[in-house]
């Protein structure tokens, strides 16, 4: 029982599993961030055009 509970203690793949989620939540937060930034652009874009083309 001893050395289950130390093995179970020296085991460090939680920790690896938690560090991948972060990661994956970082880069989600950043292709969202781009996403609304390039999101805006585009639709400013298609303002633009529209607005010269009902001249």
């Amino acid at each position: 029982m001893r050395a289950c509970i130390a093995r179970f203690l020296r085991d460090n793949s939680g920790a690896t599993a938690m560090e991948y989620g972060l990661i994956i939540a970082a880069l989600a937060a950043a292709i969202i961030v781009v996403m609304f930034s390039i999101g805006n652009k585009i639709k400013d874009m298609f303002v633009f055009i529209e607005g010269n083309l009902s001249r």
